[in-house]
Parts: structure tokens; C-alpha cells; sequence
């Protein structure tokens, strides 16, 4: 199986964990991923503040450059790429006059055809979702994890079509297939505060601290995630909420592809859980 790869920019500076750890779990399930070269910046959470135009032109200039590539398929990790992306293309295929003008912008037509994936789709599909229990390690049985989605992946569902709207199972397939106790809970797609982190940080020390204690309350020893933006949110936020609310949460945020990694055997630090601000060590202490 081989897939276009387009990391963003959070893969490649903040959110390099999540980068490194589906490199190596795809490399385990036989996924080759060939990075898009000279790929640029889709426009994330400013563009479509700004400009319908460029927050158009950007994802699709990066699409233009598959048929190069001779692939038609991109895995797109992070959930906020994965939406601009998804809605370029629905804009470009529903307004003509857009169309037009992002071609003009691009100097490429659009290949609004082409299939973007979140990486969750594929392995929680088969053959890929057949192979991970032969892959497994490391006994994480005892581990309770809570799968975060995020409000991106499943929104709006008619433009994203990624699992699930309202209550997403992918990921809880994908882990629970690495042999991690997967919980059910409540706030699976609430929003954890998005990009308000820094014009409004006390929206997401709330937002965040609510999906934290819910998690707890359902038992969670830590939150799976799919998204850079929830992961700095949910990680990064816990000395404040300590701040605000008088305890610390101490809850471990990992990415999906650092717990299937490490449930396929490899280290702590090939999975570079070092670089979260809340320590995730406790969960080596819940490895049968």
C-alpha cells in the first residue's frame, strides 16, 4: 500500500511525535508513505478567517502536485489540514466562479477528485486492521484509554465523510485491536477549545478541563488523540488548570500512533513521549 503523504506543518515542528510515530507504525503494517515534495502550509486556522480564496488555493495547490507524484490518494494526519483540505474541495466543486479563480491562483487545475484519508480510515479497515493484533508487543491490557477525536474529523459530515458524526469508532477499533482497554464515554468530539488557545486561553483551560475530568470519571488512565492542536490543548494546559481549579490532572495525552507503536514493541523514546509536558511514564506502570 503505498499513499501521498502530507504532514503539515504542526508534523513538522509541535506535533513531530505524531509524525514519527505513523511513520513507524505504517512501516510496521507495510504502509509506504512518500512525503509530498515542496508542499506548502494548507492555510490551517487563519486562512478562512481571512480569505475563502486562499483558504482555498492553499490545500489545493498541494493536491495539484499528486498527479507529479503518480498517486491520486494523500494521507492527511492532522485533523485540522485534514478539514481545510476536505472543504477546499467541496468549495471548488460547488462554486464554479471559485473554481476559476483558484486555478488562476494555483496556475494548476484543480484535482479535486483525489482521495484524502485521515489516517484512522485505513487502519481501521481491512487488511490493515487484521494485521495489528499479529503485531503486538507489548501487553497493554491493563491500560484504559479514552479516544478524543476532536471536532474537526467528523465536521461538517457531509464534507469530511470520516466515520461517525456524532459518536466516531475508528480509533477506539484501531486500539482496541493493539489490545488497549478502550472506555465509553461522553465528550468524544466536544471541542477542547481549538485555536482560542492564545486570544482566549480561559475557553480552553475550561473546554479542556472538562474532556480531562470526563475522561477521568469514565476510568481513563489516559486520552488517545488525532489532532496537534488537542494535543497541545489537553496536554500543555494542565499547569493551569491546576492553577485555576486547585488539583492537577496528571492525565497522560498521547497520540493513536504512539500507543499502536508502543503496543507493537517499539521504546518510549522512538516514540518521542519525552516531549510531552505532562509526563505519560505512568502508563509503563499498567504494562502487563
Amino acid at each position: 500500500m503505498k499513499y501521498a503523504y502530507y504532514p503539515g506543518c504542526s508534523l513538522h515542528s509541535t506535533g513531530q511525535e505524531f509524525d514519527i510515530s505513523l511513520r513507524a507504525v505504517c512501516d510496521k503494517l507495510g504502509v509506504e508513505l512518500v512525503e509530498v515534495e515542496k508542499w506548502v502550509c494548507c492555510g490551517a486556522t487563519m486562512a478562512h478567517n481571512l480569505s475563502k480564496l486562499l483558504a482555498t488555493s492553499l490545500p489545493m495547490a498541494n493536491l495539484a502536485l499528486l498527479p507529479e507524484m503518480g498517486l491520486d490518494e494523500v494521507i492527511v494526519p492532522c485533523a485540522e489540514c485534514f478539514s481545510r483540505f476536505k472543504i477546499a474541495q467541496h468549495n471548488v466543486k460547488t462554486d464554479k466562479k471559485l473554481r476559476r479563480n483558484v486555478v488562476e491562483v494555483i496556475h494548476k487545475d484543480c484535482n479535486d477528485d483525489a482521495k484524502v484519508i485521515h489516517p484512522l480510515t485505513i487502519f481501521a479497515e481491512e487488511p490493515l486492521i487484521s494485521k495489528i493484533p499479529g503485531l503486538v508487543k507489548r501487553d497493554l491490557s491493563g491500560l484504559k484509554v479514552a479516544c478524543y477525536y476532536g471536532c474537526l474529523l467528523t465536521r461538517p459530515p457531509r464534507i469530511t465523510e470520516f466515520d461517525i458524526d456524532g459518536y466516531p469508532e475508528s480509533m477506539d477499533k484501531v486500539l482496541r485491536a493493539a489490545g488497549i482497554a478502550i472506555l465509553e464515554w461522553s465528550r468524544k468530539t466536544v471541542c477542547c477549545g481549538g485555536s482560542f488557545a492564545l486570544s482566549k486561553p480561559d475557553i480552553v483551560v475550561n473546554l479542556s478541563n472538562k474532556i480531562i475530568e470526563d475522561a477521568r470519571s469514565a476510568g481513563a488512565d489516559a486520552i488517545a488523540v488525532a489532532c496537534p492542536m488537542c494535543h497541545a490543548n489537553l496536554d500543555t494546559r494542565q499547569d493551569d488548570m491546576e492553577k485555576k481549579f486547585g488539583a492537577h490532572p496528571r492525565m497522560p495525552i498521547l497520540y493513536f500512533t504512539q500507543l499502536m507503536g508502543y503496543s507493537f514493541g517499539l521504546s518510549p523514546e522512538e516514540l518521542l513521549f519525552d516531549k510531552h509536558l505532562t509526563e505519560v511514564d505512568s502508563i509503563a506502570k499498567l504494562v502487563n
